[in-house]
């Protein structure tokens, strides 16, 4: 009896898709590349030498992050090439606010059977929101790992690394009691709260149905990108008064913001300082949640919070606003 030959492709790994996704993406990958940037795409590690002169005391400040369930959404409609978008932005916000200018990026993309036509749109979605934010994507790992995922269904994280003067950190150690919150539009979800926004619409409703109170499909409001607000922090942090940022992500408003108060200080919220977009509406309906869930869930239309000086809060408003930004005041620090 002939015994059964197996290879490493009738065991659901095929090298050679992955050989060719990787060729298929140099292009890509290379736009995102300046003079700091020393390999490309395919060696053992990535090689970038930043430019120190600018710095007296540099500190390098990165962050780790996935897409989380909206992935389920993306896979529902078919669309891959917003995903790596939203991963890139939401990491470049979390040192963004710290201070940080961002400088480079690395990519995980692991799925169950490898895609071409996928892998290239998801990866498509980090190049592009890489030169946005004028960030390097020097490496990635693409991992192929059949029996762990579904079919069509994989996952990312990614990892940002950046750069700031010791003196110029922004950790909030500035705030005091009666400092304004002064909130920025988010762009949909972001990236948190999916799991809920998903049992709950998709309750009713199949991912591509036109909603009438959203004037969209599902799909197109759970899919859009989460906004990067590099540009607008980097305005706002050399202004007198600005004495933090908040990222507004899972934990909502409150979660996010108390993480950069100091001891004895606390957050009076204006929940109806802004306008909640109609998704938000149309889940609380829906599935009858919980005010106190929504506001522990979703960012609720505000996905950048900027602490400032009370005495000083008009001027910042007023450049946010030169800046094309509309501008909540949503609240104020409080003693605790």
């Amino acid at each position: 009896m002939t015994k059964k030959t197996f290879t490493y492709k009738d065991s659901g790994v095929d090298i050679k898709a992955g050989e060719e996704l990787v060729n298929s993406i140099k292009g890509v990958v290379k736009e995102t590349h300046g003079p700091a940037v020393l390999s490309n795409i395919g060696g053992f590690g990535g090689f970038f030498k930043p430019d120190m002169g600018a710095f007296k005391n540099p500190v390098f400040v990165s962050s780790v992050d996935g897409v989380g369930t909206k992935l389920i959404v993306a896979f529902k409609a078919g669309k891959y090439d917003t995903v790596g978008q939203d991963l890139v932005n939401h990491c470049v916000n979390d040192i963004a606010v710290c201070g940080a200018t961002p400088l480079f990026f690395l990519d995980y993309f692991s799925t169950g059977k490898l895609e071409q036509n996928v892998g290239y749109d998801v990866i498509k979605g980090f190049a592009t929101a890489c030169k946005e934010n004028n960030v390097a994507l020097i490496g990635g790992e693409t991992a192929e790992m059949p029996d762990i995922y579904g079919e069509g269904e994989f996952d990312l994280a990614g990892t940002i690394v950046g750069i700031v003067d010791e003196d110029k950190v922004i950790n909030g150690a500035g705030i005091e009691k009666g400092d304004v919150l002064l909130g920025f539009k988010s762009s949909g979800l972001h990236t948190n709260g999916y799991s809920l926004a998903r049992k709950v619409l998709f309750s009713e409703y199949d991912v591509n149905d036109h909603v009438e109170e959203l004037g969209c499909t599902v799909a197109e409001e759970l899919l859009q990108v989460h906004r990067s607000y590099l540009g607008l922090i980097s305005e706002l942090k050399e202004m007198d008064g600005v004495n933090g940022f908040s990222h507004i992500t899972g934990g909502g408003m409150v979660g996010n913001t108390k993480r950069i108060l100091t001891k004895g200080l606390a957050l009076n919220i204006n929940w109806e300082g802004w306008e909640r977009p109609a998704v938000y509406k149309l889940i609380q309906e829906i599935g009858n949640v919980p005010e106190e869930d929504m506001q522990a869930t979703f960012n609720l239309g505000i996905g950048l919070v900027c602490v400032v000086s009370a005495d000083k809060a008009a001027e910042v408003k007023a450049k946010a606003e030169e800046l094309g930004e509309e501008v909540f005041e949503v609240g104020s620090v409080i003693k605790n």
